[in-house]
């Protein structure tokens, strides 16, 4: 007999979203149970969060120009109304925190340290990591609260009673014996996708589980052209297979000076020396400023220099823009297009910040805010709910579906298979540069793995039967990525095409939904409705005047 569990709400993940949403859920009178692959606080990417956006009026900040700016960072494909939200709840849950026991950095005179800031927009506050992990005091609360937490127990597959998430398998990493989770609503705030690259030590477990469970069980995805550009420093490893990092130059003898290295904390130079362009030739989309490096190794002008040392690209490979993807919000309440289905963080597609990030603290302040809104409304949904009775076959299915890799004789392995999608999905030309004949080539090998490699994974123990599904996880998920490169045929923000290299505000002031039609993955654009549009009655040159400068524009433009 595998270890069973009730509950009013299931909430997966131990970020900062998963953390408040079972706080809030359990304070709304819930039972909760939290389920997490890694360990509750220590989880995901809100561990390497060095700050939290707050927006205050009495801080002098105005909501106008918080948004304005955030709306055209973002090009114009932001939803307005999760951007303004999150301006508005974020000092609200600032104050959570405090209330808490989470500590913010100080100057001398005792006020708040805060990050950059443009006019009168938002601030960032600076956690204070002196005084500790705040993803601890995180796990405190929880913990008070009276939610159960199960550590180290990976979600393998969804239950249904007819057409409503009711609960959940989860294989924990030390027994085959899965457990069984029964619930009345469940919140996803499991986090994004990556491939396993070695650039970011979050995304060895981040393999976007709940995201792939969602759209197998009918939920919407959203997002996923817009990917993640993170570099990483000199001495890691190089992903994308522009070129290896050397070994640090020798110290310099006796008696001389070292040498300085030239340009500001993000000034790239080309193997001349040459400072990167801010805009390549031929382009109007922002794409630029995230895809610098990208731009210049296509051009043969590798490798790329900060300070003295090489950056490597593709560290957050799989990735997307933070808020980008996710769960396609179905209503303001953060429920996903499946019911008893719910996502916050990363794992809802919010467009908080539209096509680009460049809003400090913004990511770990919409995880706070959708967590309280996604717990707090799961735990009203559960209430007004009688309990949920998982028919027996049902669970009978997810078992086996779940134990099923270590009942195979053989076939692939997950590493091999898992190397293979890191080879079709790391060459900058695929992932972050890209144009229609690539994008093909290289969902022809993906969906051959979807198709043959990946029914065919065999675990020989516990551990590789857990990389079995994360490997199958993977593979959808770049799935959706490929065809979301191709589905836009435009460039805007951090989804650039070769062969589009212009944004196409006709056409694409929308979102991409994701979701299967009978079985057959299908694409669907979303115009942003006329009414939610900012400067709409703006040019396309007066709109993009701070990015363009004396570019030329095409007439259709």
């Amino acid at each position: 007999m595998n270890e069973k569990y009730s509950c009013d709400v299931l909430v997966i993940g131990g970020g900062i979203a998963a953390c408040f949403a079972a706080i809030k859920a359990a304070e709304a009178g819930a039972s909760v149970v939290m389920a997490d692959k890694g360990y509750v606080g220590r989880s995901g990417q809100s561990p390497y969060a060095d700050s939290f956006m707050v927006y205050n009026p009495d801080w002098g900040h105005d909501l106008k120009e918080s948004v304005s700016r955030i709306t055209k960072v973002g090009e114009y494909v932001n939803n307005t109304y999760w951007t303004e939200k999150c301006l508005l709840d974020s000092f609200a849950r600032f104050e959570d925190l405090r209330s808490w026991g989470c500590k913010f950095e100080t100057k001398e005179d005792g006020t708040l340290r805060t990050g950059k800031q443009d006019g009168n927009c938002q601030v960032a506050v600076m956690f204070d990591k002196k005084a500790g992990s705040y993803g601890e005091v995180l796990r405190r609360v929880v913990k008070k609260s009276g939610v159960i937490i199960l550590d180290h127990v990976m979600i393998t597959e969804f239950l249904k009673n007819e057409n409503r998430i009711s609960g959940a398998i989860g294989l924990t990493q030390d027994t085959d014996k899965p457990i069984t989770i029964l619930a009345k609503t469940t919140v996803s705030c499991a986090g994004g996708c990556g491939y396993k690259p070695v650039g970011y030590p979050p995304l060895m477990q981040l393999t976007g589980d709940i995201e792939a469970l969602a759209y197998k069980a009918g939920a919407a995805i959203t997002g996923k052209e817009f990917v993640d550009t993170h570099f990483s420093p000199e001495g890691m490893a190089d992903p994308t297979g522009q070129r290896d990092a050397p070994l640090p130059p020798p110290p310099p003898k006796e008696g001389e000076m070292p040498k300085k290295p030239k340009g500001g904390m993000f000034d790239r130079y080309n193997c001349d020396g040459e400072l990167i362009s801010e805009r390549p030739e031929g382009t109007a989309s922002y794409a630029f400023t995230y895809l610098q490096s990208e731009f210049e190794i296509h051009k043969g002008k590798g490798p790329i220099t900060i300070k003295g040392k090489e950056s490597v690209g593709g560290s957050c490979l799989g990735m997307s823009l933070r808020k980008a993807d996710g769960l396609y919000p179905a209503d303001k309440e953060c429920r996903s297009t499946v019911a008893g289905l719910f996502a916050a963080g990363d794992g809802l597609g919010t467009m908080q910040n539209g096509a680009t990030y460049d809003t400090q603290g913004a990511s770990i302040c919409n995880s706070a805010v959708t967590g309280t809104i996604a717990g707090e409304a799961a735990a009203k949904e559960a209430a007004g709910m009688k309990e949920i009775k998982v028919k027996e076959d049902e669970i009978k299915r997810a078992l086996e579906f779940t134990l099923s890799p270590l009942k195979r004789n053989g076939g692939f392995t997950p590493a091999w298979a898992t190397s293979l999608l890191q080879n079709i999905m790391a060459p900058y030309f695929i992932t972050f540069i890209k144009k229609e004949d690539r994008l093909n080539a290289a969902l022809t090998y993906v969906l051959f793995l979807k198709e043959h490699i990946v029914p065919n994974l065999y675990a020989k123990d516990i551990h590789e039967l857990r990389l079995c599904h994360e490997t199958a996880n993977m593979v959808l998920s770049a799935e959706m990525r490929l065809r979301s490169g191709l589905f836009r045929t435009e460039s805007r923000g951090n989804h650039y095409r070769e062969d589009y290299p212009f944004r196409d505000d006709k056409n694409w002031l929308s979102y991409t939904k994701i979701f299967s039609d009978n079985g057959k993955m299908t694409l669907e654009k979303v115009m942003i409705p006329e009414e939610e549009r900012l400067d709409k009655e703006m040019s396309y040159k007066e709109r993009y005047s701070f990015r363009l400068l004396d570019e030329k524009i095409p007439e259709e433009m």
